[in-house]
């Protein structure tokens, strides 16, 4: 995790795509695993994990970009 901010605008906004690009990453993976003859569950379980860090992370940087936008 990062300390978001303190951070510039510019760096977040490159933080946040980086995220997001992470994230579709760790999406496709899990359903490639998914799809699988004998899907590896606490790998797929592991990979969500990851995921869903990911997303909380992009969450706190859009509601630092964006702290008018009520959730």
């Amino acid at each position: 995790m990062i300390d978001a901010p303190f951070m510039s605008e510019e760096a977040l906004l490159a933080r946040l795509a980086e995220l997001k690009q992470e994230h579709a990453d760790f999406d496709a993976a899990v359903q490639a695993l998914a799809l699988s003859p004998l899907p590896d569950m606490m790998v797929i379980g592991r990979l969500k994990r990851k995921k869903l860090a990911l997303k909380d992370e992009i969450s706190r940087i859009e509601d630092i970009l964006n702290p008018d936008i009520p959730a």
